[in-house]
């Protein structure tokens, strides 16, 4: 019984932390498309001029940069999680903080990758649409066409953070002992961000498909047919 409660009340306190971390991201934590464009470009040696460019490119080379992308979240996060991992439990409301910008950055970046944007409301809608699917929770498209996005995404939030506050009181009860806390928290951060992008990943990848081959299909289609295609990026 005792043991029941002290896991509610650390769910409780946990997924308190991830709203708050996760709205503060929602505030302040966005990757600069203009700079990463440019990273793109010379660090990952992508051919493109803008974000719309993606869609020209193979598959393969936005799978291989997505996958970099997660791998370096993944070391960003253990480093993190190694650190504060030293505190044992007492320190995984701060730990839940830095791991939530990182998750948030690696899942912006994935986004921008396979080519989608985050500068409307509707787009930033769908950017937390993705993150909901990384932390495995469905969110109707019919909830995000009811609301306006700043009542929609503090939404999206709490169904994140009531989701991801179950695996992490699981997953993380090995962070009480104290020898081994450092390196406990290292591969869970580790393995967290690789969970989420991986799943984000997937996500996005799937979209990129579904308007690639709108796209395609507008190229084929004789002139003066109506082919719906996908908004400017």
């Amino acid at each position: 019984m005792a043991d029941a409660e002290s896991k509610s009340w650390l769910r409780g306190r946990v997924e308190k932390t991830l709203i708050k971390a996760l709205t503060r991201a929602y505030s302040t934590v966005q990757v600069d498309q203009g700079k990463f464009l440019l990273q793109l470009r010379t660090a990952y040696r992508l051919p493109i001029s803008g974000y719309h460019g993606v869609y020209s490119l193979e598959m393969g080379e936005l799978d291989a940069v997505a996958g970099e992308i997660i791998r370096s979240g993944m070391k960003l996060a253990a480093v993190e999680g190694a650190g504060f991992g030293l505190g044992g439990l007492i320190t995984i409301f701060p730990d839940l903080g830095i791991l939530s910008a990182i998750t948030m950055r690696t899942i912006q970046k994935l986004s921008l990758v396979y080519g989608f944007q985050f500068s409307t409301d509707d787009e930033i809608a769908e950017l937390w649409i993705a993150a909901a699917s990384a932390a495995g929770v469905d969110i109707s498209r019919e909830l995000l066409e009811k609301e306006v996005v700043n009542k929609f995404v503090p939404r999206v939030i709490q169904r994140i953070a009531a989701r991801a506050s179950a695996e992490v009181v699981e997953k993380w009860a090995g962070r009480l002992i104290p020898l081994t806390s450092s390196a406990i928290g290292a591969a869970l951060n580790y393995w967290f961000v690789r969970a989420w992008g991986e799943r984000a990943k997937g996500h996005f990848r799937q979209r990129h498909l579904q308007l690639r081959q709108q796209i395609q299909q507008a190229a084929l289609a004789p002139q003066g047919s109506e082919i719906l295609l996908p908004p400017s990026r």
